[in-house]
Formats: structure tokens, sequence, C-alpha cells
């Protein structure tokens, strides 16, 4: 059985934000990703498209 994962095959950890900055995950979570249950993973999931937006708005921020 498959595990879902937002991977989208460009991993790249941002080392002041902390999140890969192709799925937006944390390291903890990617460190964890498989042994997560599927409810932790949805709720990660769900904190993803925020995440990418705040890292985007903050990078312009900072041009």
């Amino acid at each position: 059985m498959s595990v879902w994962s937002p991977c989208i095959k460009v991993c790249f950890v941002d080392p002041k934000a902390g999140i890969c900055v192709g799925c937006f995950r944390t390291m903890e979570e990617l460190g964890r990703w498989t042994r997560m249950t599927d409810a932790e993973r949805e709720a990660v999931g769900r904190q993803l498209d925020d995440r990418r937006e705040a890292y985007q708005r903050n990078r312009e921020a900072a041009r």
C-alpha cells in the first residue's frame, strides 16, 4: 500500500526557514513521514498551502 506524499521531487531545504521548498514539510515531518498515521499526514497536508504562501510572501518581502 502506497503512502500519499506531497513530494514533487524538488528537494531543497531552506536552512533559514527549516522547510523543504518543494513540498513545504519541516525536517521533522520529512523524517517521520512514513511512520505517521494517515490522520497525521492529512493534518500536515492541510497546512502546506499556507506554508507555501507564507514562504513566498517572506521571500518577496526580503527582496
